[in-house]
């Protein structure tokens, strides 16, 4: 079905304009409008036409000079001029001036604009599928729709991540493994003005320190045995738009240098090149290290970590977001039960007291992976305590990094053996050698 379509003919030769307008009604679906002058179609143009056509020689204004005011005002908008001239010079310079088309009168120029204003139409459909898209895009990438949570610092971070993308300044993220590094880089460049450009991901610690140099600047045919052919690198894969350097802690101090020497020059060299090649890149880094630290033991440049760090954003653990292991973790199993078409699943009281107990080493890419399975393990329309598995490995790994009070520790490892031999509270009290009244008075407290 045909998007209708607003057209404009501006003619002041009643015959013509009439025959014209005719012409281009024969479509039900388009509103066709005629005026007799320049200044008439001027008036009319908040009626937002898709396409003008105009005749070259009109009585209040030539037709260049009303090409002009509408490309100004509305560029936008296609306008195709319409002359009884059959100069080639005339309308090379009209189309210079951003004529859609040019069309000359004669028994033929009905159906020559009936055949322009259908490829227009076409042209206008892609441009408005596009803008939708590049809508669709930026709403997928809004801060709230990658980072889940309620929390004070995940708000405070949404807004650090909004001056970000308004500006072109150097961005450092620092969290643990798990918080989502590469996704809040990712939703900066893609609410920026760089969104049509490359976003480039590199992770620093996944590649051999000998292939380092070569992977971000890249290489020419022979600079190296096995260098067989011209290699582009990272930086001029993401020239006019992102480079994300992920895991910039573990860097070795040799590309610390060249790494400093390009982005102060904002130029590269490929290994083995002599062309110096400019770059136009915004830079995003990450790392879970304390690169301050780093700076101190001598394992980072302090010039490089100074010519990084631009504006820095901290990504909280999830331990520390209060509830919003929670709602993360009913934002993961609706997400799963609609992408494998399972029914609706609710997480059980306990099975949500379970999840609040947990410290979360891994942070957010863990908890889905729980509940993920959880939903797998579910066998009616709960997810039980019982469907929620925890890996004893990354229980030990993130165990002390909450720095809870004594009680608190106690708390989480009663409840970890009361999870590990539900309703056998004998035994849990055997495995703590604590006696049996301590576990029953935690229970009838509600502490545990």
């Amino acid at each position: 079905m045909e998007i209708p379509f607003t057209i404009f003919i501006v003619e002041d030769d009643p015959w013509y304009g009439q025959l014209l307008h005719y012409h281009l009604s024969l479509n039900p679906t388009d509103q066709v409008h005629l005026w007799t002058s320049g200044q008439e179609c001027l008036q009319h143009m908040h009626l937002q036409p898709d396409v003008v056509t105009i005749d070259f020689s009109l009585p209040d204004v030539s037709g260049d000079k009303l090409l002009l005011q509408l490309k100004q005002r509305w560029p936008e908008v296609p306008v195709v001029v319409i002359s009884a001239q059959n100069k080639i010079a005339t309308a090379v310079q009209l189309l210079k001036l951003g004529a859609a088309d040019y069309l000359v009168k004669d028994d033929n120029t009905k159906d020559l604009l009936w055949n322009t204003i259908q490829k227009l139409r076409v042209t206008t459909d892609l441009r408005a599928q596009v803008k939708r898209l590049e809508s669709q895009l930026q709403d997928k990438y809004d801060f709230s729709k990658i980072l889940k949570g309620n929390s004070p610092v995940i708000h405070q971070l949404f807004g650090l991540m909004e001056k970000a993308a308004q500006t072109p300044v150097t961005v450092s993220v620092t969290g643990e493994t798990g918080t989502g590094k590469e996704l809040v880089a990712k939703a900066i460049h893609m609410k920026s003005g760089r969104h049509k450009k490359p976003f480039v991901a590199v992770n620093m610690a996944a590649i051999p320190a000998e292939l380092l140099e070569s992977e971000l600047f890249g290489h020419e045919k022979g600079a190296f045995t096995s260098a067989v052919a011209r290699k582009i690198g990272k930086f001029e894969e993401a020239n006019g738009g992102t480079l994300f350097l992920d895991e910039i802690g573990d860097l070795n101090l040799a590309i610390q240098s060249k790494l400093l020497r390009v982005l102060q020059e904002r130029e590269l060299q490929r290994v083995g090149g002599n062309e110096r090649i400019k770059l136009d890149v915004r830079l995003i880094t990450a790392t879970h290290k304390n690169l301050a630290e780093e700076v101190k033991n001598n394992n980072f440049r302090e010039d490089l970590y100074y010519r990084i760090i631009g504006l820095p954003l901290v990504l909280p653990p999830l331990r520390e977001r209060g509830q919003d292991a929670l709602y993360l973790a009913k934002h993961f199993v609706d997400e799963f039960c609609r992408e494998y078409g399972k029914p609706p699943l609710a997480l059980a009281p306990a099975a949500l007291d379970k999840l609040r107990a947990y410290d979360y080493p891994g942070n957010v890419r863990e908890l889905k992976t729980i509940v993920e399975l959880a939903a797998v393990l579910s066998n009616g329309h709960e997810i039980e305590p019982a469907d929620i598995l925890f890996a004893p490995a990354g229980r030990d790994a993130g165990f002390l990094a909450s720095e809870k009070t004594l009680r608190d520790y106690t708390r989480t490892i009663v409840r970890h053996y009361l999870d590990k031999y539900p309703g056998n509270v004998p035994l849990v009290a055997q495995k703590l050698d604590v006696g049996k009244s301590t576990i029953y008075k935690m229970i009838q407290d509600g502490e545990v």
